[in-house]
Formats: C-alpha cells, sequence, structure tokens
C-alpha cells in the first residue's frame, strides 16, 4: 500500500509539473499578445495626437488668412475653434446593439421558420 501512494505521489508530481510548464507558455503567449496590444495603442494615440496637432495648425492658418482678409466674425472663428464633440460611446453602443441584433438572429431565426417546435410537439402528445 506504501508503495500504490509513493507511486501516486510521483504521478501527481509529474502532472502538476507538465500543468505548471504548460501554463508558463500559455502565460507566455499572452504576455506577449499584451505587449502587441499596448504598443499598438501607443501607436494610435501617437498618430492621433500628430494629427490634431496638423488640424490645430491648419486651422490657426486659416483664421489667420480669414483676418487678414477681413472675413473673420466671431461666428466663424467660434466654429473653426470649437472642438468637434465625437465620443467614444455612442459608437460602443452602437456596436453592442449590432452585436445583439446578430446574436438574435442567429439564436431565434433558424427556430422561426422550423415546422415542429416544442409548441407543436404539446400539442401532438396532448392529442
Amino acid at each position: 500500500m506504501g508503495k500504490d501512494l509513493k507511486k501516486k505521489e510521483e504521478e501527481l508530481e509529474q502532472a502538476l509539473a507538465r500543468q505548471l510548464e504548460l501554463f508558463k507558455a500559455e502565460s507566455g503567449d499572452w504576455i506577449k499578445i499584451g505587449g502587441v496590444v499596448v504598443v499598438s495603442g501607443l501607436i494610435a494615440f501617437a498618430i492621433m495626437k500628430s494629427r490634431s496637432k496638423k488640424k490645430d495648425r491648419t486651422t490657426q492658418t486659416a483664421m489667420a488668412v480669414l483676418e487678414r482678409e477681413g472675413l473673420l466674425t466671431k461666428e466663424i472663428e467660434k466654429k473653426l475653434s470649437e472642438n468637434s464633440k465625437s465620443t467614444f460611446w455612442p459608437s460602443i453602443g452602437q456596436r453592442l446593439f449590432i452585436l445583439g441584433l446578430a446574436y438574435a438572429k442567429e439564436k431565434f431565426l433558424p427556430n422561426l421558420f422550423a415546422t415542429h417546435t416544442e409548441d407543436a410537439k404539446v400539442e401532438e402528445e396532448s392529442k
């Protein structure tokens, strides 16, 4: 009985060692994926920052030209210097709505046109 327990202990230790090795390998993959996500986010942030600076410079030069021409009014200046009000959340809301519609289509559309539904089975059984 003692030999069986020793053998089982060794098997369990080997299984645990294999699981730990597998976990280390998989976690290394997740770290790589996380690193790629972080780097791509930083690159996207840098691109957006540089574009906004370019847009600001273009707006300032346009305002200077309009001022020189005498066409710059308070209304035009306000429209040119005002920040755009685009946000992240409406986009997320729209995407979640479309995702919900797609899920509902997958879940309920095949059953909508099925000839034998559960209600029909219950009616047949009651007859």
